[in-house]
């Protein structure tokens, strides 16, 4: 988990405040926190917990997990899994059958691809160390005999 960039985060919640056009009032009563915890949040001086992002979030009418990236409690990986597992929950022409057999083949794809990954990059260690090796032996003086 990165550390809370609480300044990136402020910033981008003072944004997307003034682009929704609200007041730092009509936000803190919309997300229901204290007018003058949002400003110190805003300004990079709160770090504030998951439940007030969420809250936030909801009043902007954003991404919860967006809000997360930003504060460093989620990465862009994990906030992109979020998402699509979310988008698939709320598809309303799919039954919810249907939605649990779409997200056990989608965990299996990402498995997959992890582990094809992992053995990518474990050949190239190997491939490395060997080069390495081969370098090294190279390199060495012969021996007299």
């Amino acid at each position: 988990m990165a550390s809370l960039n609480v300044g990136n985060l402020g910033e981008y919640l003072r944004e997307q405040r003034r682009t929704a056009q609200l007041s730092l009032r009509q936000l803190a009563e919309a997300a229901g926190v204290s007018n003058p915890y949002l400003s110190q949040i805003e300004r990079g001086l709160r770090k504030p917990s998951a439940e007030v992002l969420q809250q936030v979030a909801k009043a902007l009418r954003i991404s919860a997990e967006t809000l997360y990236v930003r504060a460093g409690i989620l990465d862009e990986k994990e906030r992109d899994e979020l998402e699509t597992r979310a988008v698939i929950l709320a598809d309303p022409s799919i039954n919810e059958r249907q939605k649990q057999v779409l997200l056990q083949i989608y965990d299996s794809f990402r498995k997959e691809n992890a582990a094809e990954a992992a053995d990518a990059v474990q050949a190239v260690q190997v491939t490395d160390t060997a080069g390495t090796a081969d370098a090294a032996g190279a390199t060495a003086e012969p021996t007299p005999s």
